[in-house]
């Protein structure tokens, strides 16, 4: 936990260095409270004195977690304002603020139910949180303060039902960024339906919005309503794919409909059979999608009778990563807004998959059950399988969260050119190399972890021949003489993921765009 602490320090100081205002100095007096209010949450889940049922072996990740949304939106003012696209740059405000709010929201809460009382924790909170608040009130318009109340509102409520109905799969880190983010989103997406201006805003964009928004609403809803009925029975069989259908094009279709004007069928065909380079990108990408489904045959077919506790290798499940790197790469070279939409579908459909699997729905939830026990690991303790969709989330996030209106020519300058490549270097690439040459040739261990020396170079090395291909067959890629920069961002993420105990596939592609974008 020191170990890693010490790396988000480097990073918040690192991007406190190149930024250096108002906003940063807030984020290092916030990563200096969440410190010391993480060891409050990890006493707290020892002793089992924590409010929900969180995930086991695992510290409480507060620290890592806290920073990752404040951190993302001070590089993303700071990117647009020197860009000259202030709504933008207001935006990244908004981020920073919510982000810090909602950290210090959870810092308060773990002090708030600690007995006895820790004084020097809450002399603490209250000064970052008086820093904080002052800036806040210094920085934001009115409605910009209300936008931030409002996302912390609904990520009050959105964490007492989801911690409630969903134990033991997350750590309050991870709740953080994960209902944090989804809080955000379902905020931007009621704000920009209030205000739609015909032909403003990005379609794709508001697919990605209306997608996230769409697939929580129908778990929330069939989740409340299996409370109530057996769901692993033909007629709530019948009935979930109906009122999908129902849901589907009866309230998100006509919704979409409002925020881009057409017919989203309509645009979406559209948009995917545009060019004949994406009808070859969705070929080379349904091979890949039938790979992977063979592989998870094939595994499932070695499983003999007699080894039902049988469990994927290491190795075996880093087949997965290969099979996304293969994915991106070409996506991310030939057709960024092709894999935008492309990732968004993909999330839509493995939480769909993931529903039919935990509902038992027929006809092929218990298969489901059956293919994907084999794949299981310690991270998936709770009634949910979200490793593969963490996954995804981690190649998506900065491909989603890039700055496209603060890069007129589709690319940042400097480092931030390799930002929409962090998901392939952090955990297609890095994560991938660390675990198999750590677990096969690995020996000399790093203190207190089970992750090995030879693996975290591996990773390092790795990882800048992965900059120097995509240099050589991206143009749109210029480092403008970076390179110490870049080592310096691929070596903290690479000792993260030798310490941290949290969902590496979502944490270091984030902290890996955070530092790129600085």
């Amino acid at each position: 936990v020191l170990v890693e602490s010490v790396l988000v320090f480097a990073v918040v100081l690192a991007v406190h260095a190149v930024v250096w205002d108002r906003f940063s100095w807030c984020a290092v007096a916030l990563a200096v409270q969440a410190f010391y209010a993480q060891f409050k949450w990890d006493r707290l889940l020892r002793l089992g004195g924590a409010v929900f049922q969180f995930r086991g072996a695992a510290n409480s990740g507060l620290l890592p977690a806290s920073m990752v949304i404040p951190l993302l939106g001070v590089v993303m003012k700071e990117r647009c304002r020197a860009a000259g696209s202030v709504y933008f740059e207001r935006f990244g405000v908004v981020v920073a603020s919510t982000g810090m709010l909602l950290a210090l929201f959870l810092s308060v809460l773990a002090v708030g139910i600690t007995k006895p009382v820790p004084t020097n924790t809450c002399i603490l909170t209250g000064i970052a949180g008086s820093v904080i608040i002052y800036t806040m009130k210094h920085s934001l318009t009115v409605s910009e303060v209300i936008e931030v109340l409002e996302v912390l509102l609904i990520f009050v409520y959105l964490s007492m039902i989801l911690l409630y109905l969903l134990p033991r799969c997350f750590t309050p880190g991870e709740a953080l960024l994960v209902l944090g983010g989804v809080s955000f989103v379902l905020n931007q997406l009621i704000k920009r339906s209030l205000n739609v201006v015909e032909g403003r805003g990005d379609p794709i964009d508001f697919f990605l919005l209306v997608a996230v928004v769409g697939v929580v609403l129908l778990g929330l809803f069939f989740t409340v309503l299996f409370m109530f009925m057996d769901s692993g029975t033909w007629i709530s069989s019948m009935f979930f794919h109906m009122m999908t259908a129902v849901l589907g094009l009866g309230v998100i279709m006509p919704w979409l409909y409002r925020l881009i004007q057409r017919n989203p069928l309509f645009w979406l065909l559209q948009f995917l059979f545009q060019t004949q380079t994406r009808l070859y990108l969705l070929l080379y990408w349904t091979f890949l999608a039938a790979s992977a489904c063979g592989v998870v045959f094939y595994q499932n077919a070695k499983r003999s009778s007699e080894s039902k506790k049988h469990q994927a290798s290491t190795i075996t499940r880093k087949y997965f990563h290969f099979i996304v790197v293969a994915t991106y790469v070409p996506g991310l070279i030939y057709d960024r807004q092709l894999l935008y939409v492309a990732a968004v579908l993909c999330l839509a459909v493995f939480i769909f998959l993931e529903y039919i699997r935990y509902f038992r729905i027929k006809p092929f939830g218990q298969t489901l059950r059956h293919l994907l026990s084999l794949f299981l690991d310690e991270r998936d303790s709770g009634p949910l399988i979200l490793t593969h969709i963490y996954l995804l989330l981690g190649m998506s996030l900065p491909v989603w969260l890039f700055p496209r209106s603060c890069a007129p020519k589709g690319t940042l300058p400097g480092a931030g050119a390799l930002v929409p490549y962090s998901g392939v270097l952090a955990v297609g690439v890095g994560d991938t190399i660390a675990s198999v040459f750590g677990s096969t040739m690995g020996e000399i261990k790093w203190p207190g972890t089970k992750k090995t020396f030879e693996g975290t170079m591996t990773a390092i090395f790795a990882q800048i021949i992965a900059v120097a291909l995509i240099l050589i067959f991206d143009s749109s890629v210029n480092l403008n003489s970076s390179y110490a920069w870049i080592l310096a961002s691929v070596s903290l993420v690479s000792l993260l993921e030798a310490y941290t105990t949290q969902i590496d596939n979502l944490l270091l592609p984030l902290y890996l765009q955070i530092m790129l974008m600085a």
